[in-house]
């Protein structure tokens, strides 16, 4: 056999949609891109979402619209991609990074107060394998942490308290809580990816939760704004009878959806719960398929329902070069499988920010012995028990 990691699932629907697109004479940001946003907004339970390049971007612009820049210091983990703390160099803030809790993907709670100061602007939380985080303690902890909260912009006062940012990249389709993916945090960025569980080829969504604090209206075209140049008319509106004159209100940034691209991730979206089930079908054939000796993420537990976006598993007692001997057998086995994540501290990007691996050993056990299945709506039953026997006689060799 032959077995690919995560290709895009891609469909005669999905060709068709980008065909009428781009027969339509229309393949930039339009309606399609808006009707895109109508949809994620109404699976994520949110008054509004705006659809952008890619969730990096949707990250940056979160943190720009919340006034962070140059003096100010965000929080992310110490265990994710470089996505999740890149966003906060690119507005001159300062990265801080918390070491995941023991046995765990996700930030220490415990340790995340200690890093808290009168500088601290935003939490970054990560939702690894499209399982979420505890929300719940994080709005408790920014809450704690309100004496010490410093604002520095009109949304900040407004606020008074850290913005908290969710990297649900892995997590559309996913719940805690009884509250979706994307209605959650602050501000939450879906990522649309050719791995990820929809994907728009390249692309990006950035939804917020209904508060008190936001004007959904105001923060849209903010966003639009910031998306285009600081143009106050999209192209589509310019495209109108009698509607060429425009204005560019700031020098900003490009980074707005096509159209093309939102035919892709809507077609994506009318067949998605089908995909989510057997992506959870999946994960229960692998749990039940294989030795105890491989510790996997429990995707579904205690009112938190995951997307089921990657199988991420453990090799009991096996150190890197284990590790990475087993993902040798798989590969001459012809099954593809990766690693998520090498934590940040071990990249030299980071290295050179003055972060050392020594400071975050919970990341780095969960890293030593991580090896991630393959995981994605098109593989058959045949292929899942192929890839758990092919694991079984790894680990018992």
């Amino acid at each position: 056999m032959k077995i690919p990691f995560s290709p895009p699932d891609i469909t005669e629907s999905e060709i068709t949609a980008v065909t009428n697109v781009l027969k339509s004479g229309w393949i930039t940001t339009g309606p399609v891109t808006k009707q895109f946003e109508k949809e994620i907004s109404n699976w994520a339970k949110t008054e509004k979402t705006a659809c952008l390049a890619s969730a990096t971007i949707a990250m940056e612009l979160a943190l720009r619209m919340y006034g962070i820049g140059p003096g100010d210091e965000v929080i992310t983990s110490a265990y994710t991609y470089t996505a999740s703390a890149s966003v906060i160099f690119h507005t001159g803030a300062k990265i801080v990074l918390c070491d995941t809790s023991s046995n765990s993907y996700e930030m220490d709670y415990e340790k995340l107060p200690c890093l808290i100061n009168e500088k601290t602007k935003a939490i970054i939380a990560v939702d690894v394998a499209g399982k979420m985080c505890d929300y719940k303690r994080l709005f408790d902890i920014a809450t704690q942490k309100k004496s010490i909260f410093n604002p520095s912009s009109e949304m900040q006062e407004s606020f008074g308290r850290i913005l908290i940012i969710a990297d649900a990249a892995h997590s559309i389709g996913a719940d805690r809580d009884g509250i979706n993916s994307g209605a959650y945090a602050d501000f939450t960025a879906f990522s649309f990816h050719a791995v990820k569980n929809i994907t728009t080829a390249e692309g990006g969504a950035l939804t917020w939760r209904t508060s008190s604090f936001l004007d959904s209206e105001k923060v849209y075209k903010n966003l639009m704004l910031l998306s285009l140049h600081g143009q106050n008319k999209d192209a589509f509106s310019k495209s109108k009878a009698g509607a060429w004159d425009y204005d560019i209100i700031e020098p900003l940034y490009k980074c707005n959806m096509s159209d093309l691209h939102a035919a892709l991730g809507l077609s994506q979206f009318l067949r998605y719960k089908k995909m989510l089930s057997r992506r959870r079908s999946i994960i229960e054939m692998y749990e039940k398929n294989l030795l105890p000796e491989i510790k996997l993420l429990k995707h579904f537990e205690n009112n938190n329902n995951s997307s089921g976006h990657l199988m991420l598993t453990r090799i009991n007692k096996a150190d890197e070069q284990k590790r990475n001997r087993a993902i040798e057998k798989f590969t001459k086995a012809g099954i593809s499988v990766n690693v998520h994540y090498k934590p940040l501290p071990m990249l030299t990007a980071y290295k050179n920010l003055g972060f050392d691996i020594e400071n975050f050993q919970n990341a780095y056990n969960m890293y030593k012995n991580e090896l991630t299945l393959p995981l994605h709506s098109m593989l058959t039953d045949e292929e899942v028990g192929y890839i758990s026997e092919t694991y079984n006689n790894i680990i018992k060799c």
